[in-house]
């Protein structure tokens, strides 16, 4: 970790951004350029005094995911993220699935009013999410991060109704889901949450054990699914998977042909989404 090139580097892209390009108001008269270091700690969620002690090298180690909350803060492109990473002693490149969504991708989601969609790494832990997706499958949000993987909720959930947030095809999935994990695993041999990921679905559940053995690996990227939603019924939702190659993620878009029944349950479930919220 190169403290006193991370602090210069912060301080530089801090200094090129206005409170209007990031969304904020600006109050009064600026003695510097840029964004307030309070400002920046607050897009990234994080301490002011912890921010302020990274811009001047006094600040401890960080982590990837503070990292990854400064970039976006900060707006960075993906070169300037990897050598922020670099800087702050993280690899550029996880050994792992990567945690960290690109700006474009979550702008994306965020401008498809009338479309679930969901973020997912390797080994479908559940990233990111718009309001719609809250909506339809669950409140991702008030889950633990660890509670967000959707093969360890289909293998393990309690309630085998609910396991696959109520979406038909639940057999094809966990076969599916099988054969994927087991892909990420030879991607990823050294990422220890992927280890004990399988680990625990091994342990856990028999019909995971059981399928675990097969050499079958499938590529699933167009469907058809019904979702048994508990307040609006069933909803018949074509469901697309686009891939993310640079970071190893999928976006996966549940959407329905406008002026049809399930295109209006959606619209429907995007007000009850927002009332929800309020």
């Amino acid at each position: 970790m190169d403290k006193h090139e991370l602090g210069r580097f912060l301080r530089l892209h801090r200094e090129r951004l206005t409170p209007a390009t990031v969304g904020l108001p600006a109050h009064g008269p600026r003695r510097t350029p840029g964004l307030r270091r309070e400002e920046v700690a607050l897009l990234a969620h994080i301490s002011t005094q912890y921010y302020i002690r990274l811009e001047q090298a006094r600040g401890p180690h960080p982590s990837r995911h503070v990292l990854a909350a400064i970039g976006r803060a900060l707006r960075l492109n993906d070169a300037e993220r990897a050598h922020l990473y670099t800087l702050g002693g993280q690899q550029a490149d996880p050994p792992g699935p990567s945690p960290d969504v690109s700006d474009r991708i979550l702008d994306m989601i965020e401008r498809l009013p009338d479309t679930a969609a969901i973020v997912l790494d390797a080994k479908y832990d559940v990233l990111a999410w718009n309001p719609l997706a809250a909506a339809l499958l669950e409140d991702f949000s008030a889950r633990p991060r660890r509670e967000r993987n959707m093969i360890r909720r289909y293998f393990l959930h309690p309630d085998a109704a609910r396991r696959h947030y109520g979406l038909s095809g639940g057999g094809d999935f966990g076969r599916f889901a099988v054969g994927h994990l087991r892909a990420a695993a030879a991607r990823y041999p050294g990422d220890q949450g992927t280890q004990e990921l399988i680990r625990e679905l091994r342990d856990g559940s028999a019909e995971f054990a059981a399928l675990w053995p097969s050499p079958e690996v499938s590529d699933q990227r167009h469907l058809v699914k019904t979702v048994d939603h508990p307040q609006i019924g069933p909803i018949s939702l074509t469901c697309d998977i686009l891939l993310v190659p640079d970071r190893d993620q999928q976006v996966v878009l549940f959407t329905a042909e406008p002026g049809t029944p399930a295109h209006e349950a959606l619209r429907l479930l995007s007000v009850i989404g927002l009332q929800q919220m309020i």
